[in-house]
């Protein structure tokens, strides 16, 4: 039987057939339409999240579709045998899978072919390149991402978009192939947010859908030193601006000296990052050796040389610069940090998908983070990056309107 989709969900098809040609967000599909009608017959009508569509990174798993995971190697190795728990939570409120999104290889830095859609000479970020193009381009409201270091929050900043990396442990992962799992975190984007809230509300385990208790604004803290100097010349500036726009808008802006020890931080999330993938690709490695693209399989090397002392030492240190940061955040009064989602625009070209480093603490300490739209330089797409004490996201998501409202 011939199911008509409703007219926002053909627009958003028509977008796709205009555009991926040149964007590349979606892993191709040999019958996209025809598995989207067989699917939209059989949608439960009063869902929450009746008929919009979702983008899916090609790392987690979907009923119907191949996890290729952006790679070289035969994806008979690495399917699973159900769907990703995220992906069936999302699809039980209403949704439909637009399909799968490109990554990079294992969600690592090896890039796909995906651009940016402000300006295609641009990355769009990565890992979870495709997601981000593909909300930023209108195809879909919804696309689930993951992030070990940077992968949500900065692709949402290089492409304008609202990001979204939960608290670590408050999504299911079961389902995703996984890159390193003490630090592995699905995350959402969504073109504002407003649909981004109603996404978590379904995806987040235990979330609260009261917002009463919040005080109006929250006192908005900078971690200034080591970590902030990062950003490029370019990003630090911007940052200045939006700072300056928070503060004309009336938020109450707290400066403190934090992350200092932020390249011992580094270190000890690479090294997490290249043991824990080393072990989770350990099954396949030495056959498919020469099949991985050469950053992948350098850091597979590498990370099969760490000790497993060193890498609980490292894990340790997760939890304790969440209690630091916590501690700190309290004695201040601060409620939320800002800081650049990003060390400034994204790059031109495609062979790199930009630096992860203004989103590793946070991601290490497994806070719940957002990017916001907030500014352009030169033409391209600047995030906010908003980071809540392990916990609480419904307080940051719940503050995300008004401060995303300051820069509209």
């Amino acid at each position: 039987m011939k199911v008509d989709f409703p007219p926002s969900v053909e627009a958003r098809l028509t977008r796709v057939s205009q555009l991926d040609g040149h964007i590349h967000a979606l892993v191709e599909e040999p019958d996209r339409h025809g598995r989207l009608r067989r699917e939209a017959a059989a949608l439960t009508v009063g869902a929450p999240l009746h008929g919009w569509l979702l983008g899916v990174k090609d790392i987690l798993h979907a009923d119907g579709l191949v996890t290729r995971a952006g790679t070289a190697l035969p994806p008979h190795l690495f399917a699973g045998d159900r769907e990703a728990a995220s992906v069936a939570a999302l699809r039980r409120a209403g949704c439909l899978i637009l399909g799968k999104t490109v990554t990079t290889e294992f969600a690592y830095f090896e890039p796909g072919p995906t651009r940016n859609p402000h300006d295609p000479e641009h990355t769009p970020g990565g890992s979870s390149s495709g997601s981000a193009a593909a909300v930023a381009a209108g195809y879909c409201e919804l696309a689930l991402g993951t992030q070990t270091v940077g992968s949500v929050i900065r692709p949402a900043a290089f492409c304008g978009i609202v990001g979204y990396k939960p608290s670590y442990g408050r999504v299911c992962t079961d389902g995703l192939l996984l890159c390193a799992p003490s630090v592995d975190t699905i995350g959402l984007f969504a073109a504002d947010v407003a649909h981004l809230r109603q996404g978590a509300s379904v995806l987040v385990d235990g979330w609260s859908q009261d917002e009463g208790q919040l005080p109006p604004r929250p006192v908005l803290g900078i971690p200034e030193g080591a970590y902030l100097a990062q950003a490029s010349p370019e990003g630090s500036e911007a940052f200045a601006r939006q700072v300056a726009i928070l503060e004309t808008a009336g938020y109450e802006i707290r400066r403190l000296p934090v992350l200092d020890d932020i390249d011992a931080i580094n270190e000890r999330h690479g090294l997490i990052q290249a043991a824990e993938m080393a072990i989770e690709h350990a099954p396949w490695l030495d056959a498919h050796l020469q099949d991985y693209r050469p950053r992948t399989r350098e850091i597979l090397l590498r990370g099969r040389q760490i000790d497993s002392g060193k890498l609980d030492s490292a894990r340790a240190g997760r939890e304790q610069l969440r209690s630091e940061l916590a501690m700190t955040m309290r004695q201040a009064g601060i409620d939320l940090w800002i800081c650049p989602a990003a060390k400034g625009p994204a790059p031109r070209g495609l062979a790199s998908t930009g630096d992860p480093a203004m989103n590793l603490p946070w991601t290490h300490a497994g806070m719940p983070v957002l990017s916001l739209p907030a500014g352009r330089v030169g033409g391209l797409p600047l995030g906010l990056q908003c980071v809540a004490p392990y916990g609480q996201d419904e307080k940051l998501l719940g503050w995300a309107q008004d401060l995303a409202a300051a820069f509209a």
